[in-house]
């Protein structure tokens, strides 16, 4: 399983770990109650939407977890594009923790392929040869972030940030309480404090107007995010930087205004719709008759 430096196999046993602790509890009464020790059957996971395929290897993980019999075998890769009706994965073994994990397993895998999924269509609306690169944001399900971002890296675009540690990002409220040390002109002395602070980290700013864009540059940040601008006024502000910081532009971004953006000279594009308002695909688990062991 070949997953990004950021989200480690331990994580994911971690994250079943307590998915099961929160649904199962002491265990699951109705399963429990009506199904008989030692049953066996299979189950397929079945896509009623078409969607890009993520979260195979996380809910293998979480059968596993819930008993080393039973295997999940994966019929289609992470990233593939699958069409209504297509299988993506049998459970077989021990009828009891296929039904126990069922809901989990699903909820887990609707909402990382809808991530993914209307990643791909944001991917698609900037086009396979447009050079800006479309981001993620920290718009995340608080305890699900390493995951979603997995989703979005598989659905085509690139990771932003991970959380507050990696990168300076000096935003509008950032600004108003330098303002209070620094004055107007805030930016420059903020820069300047963090490069004092945290000298390994790279640094990026976000700018409302042009002003903001002019000091911004002028204090040779590596970054600067063009926040809610214009068509027009991004065009003014990537000719005012010169080159002197890569570009991201963010706030507003819509699928239909996408294609409007490819040609702008962006590095980059980043949208929190790719997490916060991702809808879960319609995945269902279409279990077979069960059959006790010999």
């Amino acid at each position: 399983m070949n997953l990004p430096s950021y989200l480690a196999e331990s994580d994911i046993q971690e994250l079943c770990r307590r998915a099961i602790e929160e649904d199962v509890g002491s265990g699951d009464a109705t399963t429990l109650a009506i199904v008989p020790e030692g049953l066996c059957t299979e189950a397929h996971f079945v896509t009623r939407q078409e969607c890009v395929v993520c979260g195979l290897p996380v809910i293998a993980v979480l059968f596993q977890m819930l008993n080393p019999t039973v295997k999940l075998t994966a019929l289609i890769a992470e990233g593939t594009q699958a069409q209504p009706g297509t299988r993506l994965a049998t459970v077989s073994g021990d009828a009891r923790t296929i039904l126990t994990g069922e809901r989990t397993a699903l909820n887990l895998l609707q909402r990382l392929c809808g991530i993914a999924t209307i990643t791909r269509r944001y991917v698609d609306a900037l086009g396979p040869d447009c050079k800006t690169k479309l981001l993620d944001t920290r718009k995340t399900t608080p305890g699900l972030r390493r995951f979603e971002k997995y989703a979005v890296l598989t659905g085509g675009a690139q990771n932003h940030r991970i959380g507050l540690f990696d990168r300076i990002m000096i935003k509008d409220n950032h600004r108003e309480m330098a303002k209070t040390v620094g004055g107007p002109h805030s930016i420059g002395k903020a820069v300047a404090a963090c490069r004092a602070k945290y000298p390994q980290l790279e640094i990026e700013v976000e700018a409302d107007s042009l002003e903001d864009v002019r000091e911004a540059a002028d204090a040779n940040v590596e970054y600067i995010l063009l926040d809610n601008m214009s068509n027009e006024m991004m065009a003014e502000a990537i000719q005012l930087i010169g080159g002197r910081a890569k570009t991201e532009a963010s706030g507003n971004i819509t699928l239909e205004r996408l294609p409007s953006m490819r040609n702008l000279g962006l590095d980059y594009i980043s949208s929190g719709a790719l997490t916060h308002s991702a809808k879960a695909i319609d995945i269902g688990l279409d279990i077979l008759p069960a059959q006790l062991n010999a």
